[in-house]
């Protein structure tokens, strides 16, 4: 029986990207709405959080340095937590001021990906970055509405990504060597289920889950694109998740209270919190760092 709790009670406008770190036994994850960064150590209860400058959309550990990369409104910073030391990286996209930067996520290699989004939800303004440990970036789509939904599977072969209101999840294959990407193509259609996909991590067997924003679930796709299962979940807007705990096998998931009227504020008071889905019967993958 899957169960699921309420691990964090942080109240958060949008959270998003969560990201687990086996060294610390801690999660990080982001609130943009509320410029913050946030970090839970579950066997102590201690929860913290740093207030940011600009609106963070996502975020990885560092492999050679200390603390975090993160792609934040206008473009790729270092964060230090211990210190609040910020290092400009790149600008980005400075002649659209309603471009941010959303979602993100390593590749097994190291080269952070992130994918910046129309603030208003209007115009296809947004694209696909990659970022490099030479602090190099290219651009891999354009077009974008909503950047959502990335994540690689267990062999680092195949990118999955979305335009969050095409209600599709895409599949590229992927050079693990270059990084470089081709063969775009459906992957998952969610058409049929209420809600838009947003977030998504892979289980150990390269299962893909996904955040239904105004879904009110987490969906399980097979690596071939078929449907698995669902799980529900007690708020409207959940937006990624993430696989914790020493096992692997907690699935965090954040959640955000945008949107949400005072009715239903009333009616899902866990919105914005940090769930704990448990006994799914799947175990992810050690989350892979920045190599920069």
């Amino acid at each position: 029986m899957v169960e699921v709790t309420s691990a964090v009670d942080c109240h958060n406008e949008l959270g998003e990207g969560p990201v687990w770190c086996p060294v610390e036994n801690v999660l990080y994850w982001l609130d943009i709405r509320g410029k913050s960064i946030w970090r839970h150590h579950p066997a102590s209860g201690k929860t913290e959080n740093w207030a940011t400058p600009e609106q963070p959309g996502s975020m990885a550990l560092r492999q050679n340095g200390k603390g975090l990369v993160v792609a934040w409104w206008n473009g790729f910073r270092f964060f230090d937590p211990d210190s609040g030391a910020i290092e400009v990286i790149h600008d980005h996209e400075q002649d659209n001021p309603n471009s941010r930067f959303n979602d993100g996520r390593c590749d097994r290699q190291g080269r952070f990906w992130a994918g910046t989004m129309d603030d208003t939800y209007a115009e296809s303004c947004g694209s696909l970055y990659r970022l490099d440990a030479d602090l190099q970036f290219s651009v891999h789509e354009t077009g974008i509405t909503t950047s959502n939904s990335t994540a690689f599977s267990p062999d680092g072969r195949t990118l999955y990504y979305c335009d969050t209101p095409q209600n599709e999840i895409w599949a590229y294959d992927m050079d693990a060597e270059s990084g470089h990407i081709s063969n775009k193509r459906v992957f998952a259609s969610t058409e049929h289920l209420k809600g838009e996909p947003d977030g998504s991590t892979v289980d150990a067997e390269g299962y893909l889950w996904n955040a239904m924003w105004d879904g009110a679930c987490l969906v399980r796709w097979a690596p071939d694109g078929s449907f698995d299962r669902k799980i529900d979940l007690p708020v409207d807007n959940p937006t990624c998740p993430m696989f914790g705990g020493d096992n692997l096998d907690i699935i965090y998931v954040t959640s955000a209270r945008e949107e949400l009227s005072a009715a239903q504020l009333r009616e899902k008071p866990l919105a914005g919190n940090v769930l704990a889905v448990r006994e799914t019967g799947a175990s992810g993958l050690p989350e892979p760092r920045f190599a920069g």
